[in-house]
């Protein structure tokens, strides 16, 4: 089969393009570059560089190539910036999610799988399930939401084939560490290279559960071959602190850990928040056995291999109410 990725150079679609193609599957791979690394890319995957919001350049590759499954993993995924990049997170979220869902039903794809994200469910109770009437919080969950009514309505008008996955704080090798506002991990992990305290937002008493991305991948591509219409959670069973996250972290890295940490004032945000995955393991196999101590080793080791790389700034839309450490 060949399957196209978006977001192949990022965390899910550099490690699920290597996982296909060790597998025998033929990769198209896309991104723009703007939130992963060219050397994040499998050799063996056929990447063009191209935004999304490009419908005529996508709509090129679909004519030309024959693509059977999509995967749409692009997304950028910045919860707590979302409210201040209004105009960027829906163009970059639904605008682009829409050109390759209508190019997806014209070139006849055959399925097409689309990272949700647990952010969809905003303050429902504890721990989240499929069942669960969405209800987000801020854009980025908005914009998710809308991605996946706009998928169930291509089913219902033109038979278009889809399977949505809400996957959660996700972290691993090729992640990237040098986003200013998102991968909380990752972005430890750069402020310890550089010697510098790890911050955290609030009190640090949040709640949320990390998953090692080494365990999505069969789960994943169960999802080309069935579960038409279905949702499903997947991510690790247990929960932690932010907090107790740091614990963690500091533990891993050691004597790195020597800066301490820093607290800063609180975003706005949903304080709890995990999810059951009770329908993964039963309909797809799925288990997660994330060792954060290991995890968080493994990153640490792989980014110190790694070259300096720039921390952007992002255009802000709205600077009211700015948090004090993401002002420019």
């Amino acid at each position: 089969m060949r399957v196209m990725i978006t977001g192949v150079a990022g965390l899910l679609g550099s490690h699920f393009s290597r996982y296909l193609c060790d597998k025998g599957y033929d990769v198209i791979g896309i991104d723009n570059l703007s939130g992963g690394y060219n050397d994040y890319i499998d050799a063996r995957v056929e990447f063009y560089e191209l935004d999304l919001s490009d419908a005529k350049a996508l709509n090129k590759i679909f004519h030309e190539k024959q693509i059977d499954c999509v995967y749409h993993f692009a997304a950028y995924a910045a919860v707590g910036l979302s409210p201040f990049i209004r105009r960027f997170n829906y163009t970059n979220n639904i605008i682009a999610s829409v050109n390759l869902i209508n190019a997806s039903i014209n070139y006849g794809i055959k399925k097409f799988v689309f990272t949700s994200s647990m952010d969809v469910y905003g303050k429902n109770q504890v721990p989240f399930t499929e069942e669960m009437v969405p209800s987000p919080e801020d854009p980025y969950g908005i914009a998710k939401y809308a991605i996946e009514q706009d998928l169930k309505a291509a089913h219902d008008q033109f038979g278009l084939k889809y399977t949505i996955a809400r996957p959660h704080n996700v972290a691993g090798i090729y992640q990237n560490i040098w986003d200013k506002y998102r991968n909380v991990i990752g972005i430890w992990i750069r402020k310890t290279l550089n010697h510098e305290p790890i911050t955290i937002y609030g009190d640090g008493t949040q709640v949320r559960s990390f998953s090692d991305i080494k365990f999505y991948m069969q789960p994943f591509e169960s999802l080309m071959h069935d579960f038409d219409g279905e949702t499903f959670n997947i991510g690790a069973d247990n929960y932690c602190s932010i907090n107790e996250l740091a614990d963690i972290f500091q533990k891993a890295v050691g004597v790195w850990s020597r800066a301490g940490r820093k607290y800063l004032e609180a975003r706005n945000e949903v304080h709890t928040a995990y999810c059951d995955h009770s329908k993964a393991k039963r309909m797809l196999g799925f288990s997660d056995n994330t060792n954060l101590e290991n995890l968080v080793k493994d990153m640490f080791t792989w980014a110190t291999e790694q070259p300096v790389r720039e921390v952007k700034m992002m255009p802000y839309e709205i600077e009211k109410n700015m948090y004090s450490y993401w002002k420019k």
